[in-house]
C-alpha cells in the first residue's frame, strides 16, 4: 500500500509502557485514522500533489450539503468531524475514496513529526510566559512579577520589536520532531515516545519523516 506524508489522528492521553529490561518509558496514545482519501489534488490542477483526508465519521444530518455532496463523489454517505490536506509524491497511487489505516503507513521504530494547537493559557505575565524571575517578596519590595525597564527614554524612545512581555500564551501551532513509535496496538492506537501538543481529543497531524 502506497504512503502517505501522513495521516490524522486524536490525542486519548499519557501513560506509561515497559521495555524488555523493565524500563517505564513515557508514551503518548493517539488514535490515529482510519482515514479516508476525499480528494486528490495535482499540480496540473491545482498546482501542487496533495491528498485531502476525512477523519473521524460524522452522520450526514450534522454536515452541510456541500460536504454531503464532496463527500459523495468519493463514494460515502457520510461526512467528517476533521479534513485535512497532506503533500504527496506526484508518483503516488492513492485513490479517492481509499481507506488509510496507521498500521499500512508506519511501523514501530518510525520516526515521526506530530502538529497539533497546544493548550490556551489565556492572558500571563512574563514571569509564567516567559520564566522571568521576579523581583523580592519582602523587605519593602515594590518589585515583584513585573517586567521591569522595556527601552530607554532618550533613545531609541521606543519599545523595540520582539521584547518579551505579557500577552497571551498558548494556543499555537506546535510541532515535536522526531518523535518515536514505541507501540501500534489494534484499534488504530499509536503509541508514540514522550509528548505531543495540545489537549486530550485535540486534533494531531502526523507526519511521516521518510515520506
Amino acid at each position: 500500500m502506497p504512503k502517505t506524508a501522513g495521516i490524522l489522528g486524536r490525542k486519548i492521553g499519557m501513560t506509561r509502557v515497559y521495555d524488555e529490561n523493565g524500563h517505564a518509558i513515557p508514551v503518548t496514545v493517539i488514535e490515529a485514522g482510519p482515514c479516508v482519501v476525499l480528494q486528490r489534488k495535482t499540480a496540473e490542477k491545482e498546482g501542487y500533489d496533495a491528498v485531502q483526508l476525512g477523519f473521524l465519521p460524522r452522520r450526514q444530518s450534522r454536515i452541510t450539503r456541500a460536504e454531503a455532496g464532496h463527500c459523495k463523489r468519493a463514494g460515502l454517505e457520510h461526512g467528517f468531524y476533521h479534513v485535512r490536506e497532506f503533500r504527496v509524491q506526484p508518483d503516488n497511487e492513492l485513490a479517492v475514496g481509499q481507506e488509510l489505516a496507521v498500521s499500512t503507513l508506519f511501523k514501530i521504530g518510525d520516526k515521526v513529526n506530530i502538529s497539533g494547537v497546544s493548550k490556551g493559557r489565556g492572558f500571563q505575565g512574563v514571569v509564567r510566559r516567559h520564566g522571568f524571575k521576579g523581583g523580592r517578596d519582602t523587605h519593602g519590595s515594590n518589585f515583584h512579577r513585573a517586567p521591569g525597564s522595556i527601552g530607554s527614554s532618550a533613545w531609541p524612545s521606543r519599545v523595540l520589536k520582539g521584547l518579551r512581555l505579557p500577552g497571551r500564551m498558548g494556543n499555537e501551532r506546535v510541532t515535536q520532531k522526531n518523535l518515536k513509535i514505541v507501540d501500534i496496538r489494534e484499534g488504530h492506537f499509536l503509541l508514540v515516545h514522550g509528548a505531543v501538543p495540545g489537549a486530550k481529543n485535540g486534533l494531531l497531524n502526523i507526519y511521516s519523516i521518510a515520506a
